[in-house]
């Protein structure tokens, strides 16, 4: 029986547990990425674990999330992890060279290797090959020193596309054809594996679009085949000699397959507020809009940035709509400053941003009240563009710039003629944003810069012998990270601050939530199905600990938060009968007694009492031996740095 693409990069990478479906499995990771929004706690957490320098092939530091410097905080987050790189033996991008994940893409991704990365569109480098994952700040600190990352054993789906895309209808349509079929939660437990005669008809930015929102379905990643598209990319980027070819064995067999004439789909969006609330563009057609923002690492690219240059051409941008556009790297601005396409949309209206995420974290670019905003970007959560009541869609260059022009939500396929863009033979290579680590020889002489707002990890305790506490907060469904720990230019200049950005935990759903966790000292948290979707940011569970949650109950967790939360040391629980959710309010008071010596034991099911009603509420607690160690410590920095001793 053959091995699957994915099949045979994990193979190659697991360095402990069996290679079986369903079981926990480490992998042997070969390229991190930060970004500064969660790079200041990953390094204060490397820094503590007293690894002198990374032990990965490469591990590279971008500065592209916290780049609006309204005060200090920012500018002096972007000193510190430059120094920390330098030090340490990781590149750092500087700030205005790009977006972490198509700078990563263009200049260090690299088929058949492993990456994760501090932000969950990691996937990206999935167009290219490469097994990448997102994860906390914290599994990616123990990756640079060394070593293995832990996933479950994941179900391989095989999505097989046949066909062409018809003009004007682009890759985002194919992604969110995807999360229509499967929704947010779908690919949870997942690697979804794109095969099949369609794929020869994608390039490797369109690849990168679809494994990017891969995210959104919950997926641990997505991957294409690594083919002669693939060696034309790398080679017009001057780095031939890290391609491979690969793809999967004729006879692999997969847990699912799910196919898609690429000829059949239309252009499409997702609606407010869940990427996976698609609906076709005639069913919207003719709604007026009043802002478009195109960029985001979904569609940044060259690629994406010249076509939205041949629709802008001639034409000026509708007076009741505002056009910002993001290119993706000091790459991509460059080529288009240099073949005319800029001044092509300057001369449109356009508002040119710098190249970083900007809009889609929510630093600047929020719509007016109630406002309809099109976005390029792979998250419309509500809220998450800075207006309570902004409504998202999210949609393709395309659209979104054909709209732009018309004032009201249009159909790209009425634009006359078709525009083919050629991959360049040779991109503008201009790497002097990349700042190379110290030799090793002179990093000892490398002073950390560290700035008045960077505080240390919070303080862990190992798993006390009972829980017993009130519930501070009840949530529903497809809660996000958003909603535990919002960005936005007021909240992300605190992500190394982690008491000051817990003022703010939960803010969304309840305003009172941080006091009144203050005030009961500790507590636990109870949610519905696919709790924590959304980013990577560990900070959605740093302030939850800091905030002095000991336990949080779910239906169900999305991936990367509950890995977040383990490593915070939290119990995370789940519910053995879903309608149990009914039997607690918040501020009932619960416990669960013996818990340290049953997770000892490796007990799954235990007893939560509600000591208001007096009801006795199975629960389960499901760690492996590794998870179990580590909630045992107190989490995983603790569990990290006694397993370096």
């Amino acid at each position: 029986m053959g091995l699957t693409l994915t099949e045979k990069i994990l193979k190659a990478h697991t360095v402990d547990g069996e290679f079986v479906k369903g079981s926990e499995i480490g992998i042997k990771i070969d390229q991190t990425l930060t970004q500064d929004a969660t790079g200041t706690m990953a390094y204060l957490e490397f820094e503590a674990m007293g690894v002198p320098r990374v032990r990965t092939e490469r591990s590279v530091a971008y500065i592209d999330h916290n780049t609006l410097q309204s005060g200090f905080e920012n500018a002096d987050d972007h000193r510190f992890i430059g120094s920390v790189a330098k030090k340490h033996g990781i590149y750092f991008s500087r700030p205005g060279n790009g977006i972490c994940h198509q700078v990563h893409l263009e200049r260090f991704g690299a088929p058949g290797k492993t990456l994760i990365g501090s932000d969950s569109h990691t996937p990206t480098g999935g167009g290219i090959g490469m097994i990448a994952i997102g994860a906390g700040g914290l599994d990616v600190a123990v990756a640079m020193g060394g070593g293995a990352y832990y996933i479950t054993y994941p179900k391989i789906v095989k999505v097989e596309l046949t066909g062409r895309l018809n003009n004007w209808v682009s890759a985002k349509d194919v992604i969110l054809e995807v999360l229509r079929r499967l929704s947010v939660k779908g690919g949870v437990g997942k690697v979804i594996e794109y095969c099949g005669e369609g794929v020869g008809t994608l390039s490797v930015p369109e690849r990168a679009t679809i494994t990017n929102m891969g995210a959104e379905l919950g997926a641990t990643t997505s991957i294409f085949p690594s083919d002669e598209i693939t060696r034309q990319f790398l080679a017009a980027q001057g780095r031939e000699d890290v391609y491979t070819p690969l793809s999967a064995d004729p006879d692999a067999v997969y847990d699912e397959t799910v196919e898609i004439d690429l000829s059949s789909l239309v252009p499409m969006a997702a609606c407010p507020h869940s990427p996976d609330n698609v609906k076709t563009v005639d069913e919207l057609c003719g709604m007026k809009i009043d802002q478009v923002c195109i960029g985001s690492c979904t569609n940044s690219s060259l690629m994406d940035m010249m076509k939205v240059a041949h629709i802008l051409k001639g034409k000026t941008v509708h007076p009741d709509v505002s056009l910002s556009i993001a290119p993706g790297s000091k790459q991509v601005l460059n080529m288009l400053a240099e073949n005319g396409a800029l001044a092509i949309m300057i001369d449109a209206g356009a508002r040119i941003l710098e190249s970083a995420c900007g809009p889609c974290i929510g630093m600047g670019q929020s719509p007016n009240s109630k406002g309809i905003s099109l976005r390029t970007f792979n998250r419309n959560f509500e809220g998450r563009s800075g207006t309570k009541d902004g409504q998202v869609y999210l949609v393709s260059p395309e659209l979104a710039a054909f709209s732009a022009v018309k004032g009201v939500l249009s159909d790209p396929r009425e634009i006359e003629g078709e525009f083919k863009f050629t991959m360049p033979e040779k991109f503008t290579v201009n790497d002097n944003m990349i700042v190379p680590p110290a030799v090793e020889s002179e990093m000892d002489s490398v002073e950390i810069l560290r700035g008045p707002n960077i505080k240390p990890f919070p303080a862990t305790a190992p798993l006390a012998e009972d829980i017993s506490c009130g519930c501070s907060l009840k949530v529903g469904d497809n809660i996000t990270t958003d909603h535990i720990m919002p960005a936005g230019a007021k909240i992300l200049p605190l992500r190394s601050n982690i008491p000051a950005i817990s003022n703010f935990c939960f803010t969304v759903c309840d305003e009172e939530f941080p006091t009144r966790a203050k005030e009961m000292g500790q507590s636990i948290i109870v949610g519905g199905v696919n709790y924590g979707q959304g980013s990577s940011r560990e900070h959605a569970a740093l302030a939850p600990l800091y905030l002095g949650v000991k336990a949080v109950l779910v239906k169900s967790f999305a991936r990367i938060h509950r890995a977040n939360l383990i490593n915070a040391g939290i119990l995370p629980l789940t519910f053995v009968n879903e309608s149990d959710y009914d039997k607690i309010a918040q501020g009932d008071r619960l416990s669960i007694s013996g818990v340290r010596k049953a997770v000892e034991t490796g007990a799954c099911e235990l007893t939560l009492k509600n000591e208001t009603s007096g009801c006795e509420i199975p629960v389960l607690c499901e760690l492996t031996g590794r998870t179990r160690d580590i909630i045992l410590a107190g989490g995983l920095l603790d569990y990290t740095r006694e397993s370096l001793k």
